[in-house]
């Protein structure tokens, strides 16, 4: 998935002391981040990368790939095919 110019947003902020940054309050609305909310840090190797916790994985996940092919869908076709051309 490529952004758009008007989907990306950089922001520079700085490391407190204590290790604390402050998220700006535009990105806190756009990703709906609470006061309490988790945030997960992902190493990318050379990049940090801020993600928004999900609270229910699973749930949130649910979904996601329906309308798409299915993989298991498309395996099972190559096996009947393969059986069909040995026979």
């Amino acid at each position: 998935m490529s952004m758009t110019p008007q989907e990306s947003t950089v922001s520079t902020v700085t490391v407190s002391a204590k290790g604390w940054i402050v998220i700006p309050a535009e990105l806190r609305r756009k990703y709906h981040i609470e006061p309490g909310g988790q945030i997960r840090i992902v190493d990318y190797g050379g990049t940090l990368g801020l993600v928004p916790a999900l609270a229910d994985p699973i749930r949130d996940a649910r979904g996601a790939l329906s309308g798409k092919t299915s993989l298991t869908r498309a395996l099972l076709e190559e096996r009947r095919r393969e059986r069909a051309r040995e026979s």
